[in-house]
């Protein structure tokens, strides 16, 4: 049974879950390190990107154990389990889950032993033809529900060459998003999908190398970032070190959702911090959407950087409006009906001196369903603010993804069937503004063509067969 930790979650409004990324991956190769320990600190820094499961899989060069379970990296692990995964190297994984029920059986890394040794794997993103590979397989090889369980089996199936060589061969059949971590018993292996959507970066140790989804992963445990791993690349780390060898060619499309909403703001994406593009976007916005108002304040904490952009290039002062309680939310004790009328304020609560008589600008990076915002905008006319003008710096979101984010459905999601002004009469806000898709590009430095902004526009790289996508697309056809 999950425990409750009593932290807040993403979710201000638990009817209105924000966009929730696929997982966080890391991988260490470096003896003569607590390689279990820097695992589980590197998926502390990821722990934003999956919050339903962790796991650790670590081997001394003769056999891979792996541990896992439901609940937060702090809940999963702790010192006596640690000291358990002994050896040189090591992968870790928190996940949200996009393919597969969150169940146990379903937590990674996924380990897939034959006779001739073990194989364990950790994967952020999402395929597109899951059906299609789990078609290769045994009847009952695999237990698990995921497209993580399929390329494992897949690559541990065929053990008459090196795992390197069957990852060479098989990884250019597979489609979608995808970044891996894996391990035999003796090596680390690292791959990123030829069109790189979700993020994997390189790093040195003084003694071995590191993997992982963000670079503030590498912060976290004193790694020096050396580079991004290509698009197409896998990466081979053992005693001789770090070898290179590409199994597809480069068609660069990284997710331009990583810039709004998913990565930390002390992650650097292509040379450039992300906090410093979350505050030119907020700059773009009071450029394209600007508002004769008293006071600048975000939704907390997801709207900070570009609210502060905002006032940066608007010139309307910047306060804290919205006070974040960060100690309730993940409870998991159901709410009487008294305290669910409460909704939102459970989490955030308006400082009633600050907005009182003010006109507001109310900056956050997106909106799903809208009933956040919805909650937010009577909280703040409540407590007595004149005016609520909502800024969102990001696109008007109407499209799913199927590369490892899991959106709401296209049904679900307020703008796939309201326009701009509905959308603002139904948050009953005094005005309404999006940033652009070309403003939110630009303020990125990264040249469109590079980027997947398939749900903002509909366009996904990669074509999407919709009868063979979908998270329980395997657990309907068992």
């Amino acid at each position: 049974m999950l425990k409750g930790d009593g932290r807040l979650g993403h979710d201000l409004d638990p009817h209105d879950r924000a966009p929730k990324d696929a997982c966080g991956v890391f991988g260490v190769w470096a003896p003569g390190e607590e390689v279990s320990k820097l695992t589980y600190y590197g998926l502390y820094a990821l722990q934003h990107r999956g919050q339903e499961s962790a796991g650790i899989a670590a081997s001394e060069g003769s056999r891979i154990l792996v541990y896992k379970d439901m609940g937060l990296v702090a809940q999963v692990f702790d010192e006596s389990v640690l000291s358990t995964l002994r050896g040189h190297l090591a992968i870790g994984h928190c996940r949200y889950s996009t393919t597969g029920s969150s169940v146990w059986e379903n937590a990674q890394p996924t380990l897939s032993s034959t006779d001739v040794g073990g194989l364990a794997l950790a994967h952020n993103g999402n395929l597109i033809n899951t059906p299609e590979l789990a078609q290769r397989l045994e009847p009952g090889s695999i237990r698990a529900t995921t497209d993580t369980e399929v390329l494992t089996t897949l690559l541990a199936q065929d053990r008459t060459r090196s795992v390197e060589d069957a990852a060479a061969e098989l990884l250019p059949q597979v489609k979608g998003a995808y970044t891996l971590v894996f391990m035999d018993e003796k090596t680390l292996y690292a791959a990123r999908d030829p069109q790189g959507i979700r993020p994997l970066v390189l790093g040195r140790l003084e003694r071995g190398w590191v993997v992982a989804s963000e670079t503030a992963a590498l912060d976290i445990v004193g790694a020096t970032f050396v580079r991004e791993v290509e698009p197409g690349e896998m990466l081979t780390i053992d005693e001789r070190g770090v070898r290179s060898r590409r199994f597809a060619l480069a068609e660069p499309k990284g997710c331009l959702f990583e810039y709004v909403y998913l990565a930390r703001p002390d992650t650097t994406i292509a040379g450039r911090g992300v906090q410093v593009t979350r505050v030119e976007v907020g700059r773009v916005l009071a450029r394209e959407h600007p508002v004769e108002a008293d006071l600048v304040i975000p939704t907390p904490e997801s709207g900070t950087p570009a609210a502060v952009g905002y006032a940066e290039e608007s010139g309307i002062p910047y306060g804290q409006g919205l006070v974040k309680n960060s100690y309730v939310g993940r409870t998991f004790i159901q709410p009487s009906q008294t305290i669910r009328q409460l909704g939102i304020r459970l989490k955030l609560n308006p400082l009633r001196e600050v907005v009182e008589g003010k006109r507001l600008v109310v900056v956050d990076d997106s909106i799903v369903r809208g009933n956040t915002q919805r909650a937010i905008v009577k909280m703040l006319r409540e407590a007595g603010a004149r005016e609520v003008h909502v800024r969102i710096s990001s696109p008007p979101v109407q499209w799913p993804c199927f590369y490892g984010i899991d959106f709401a459905t296209r049904a679900e999601l307020i703008a796939g069937s309201l326009s701009v002004e509905e959308i603002r009469a139904s948050l009953g806000a005094d005005s309404l503004g999006y940033i652009s898709l070309e403003g939110l590009t630009k303020a990125t430095t990264i040249p469109s063509e590079r980027l997947c902004r398939a749900c903002f526009d509909g366009t996904y790289p990669i074509p999407i067969d919709q009868d063979n996508v979908g998270k329980f697309v395997l657990e309907s056809k068992t």
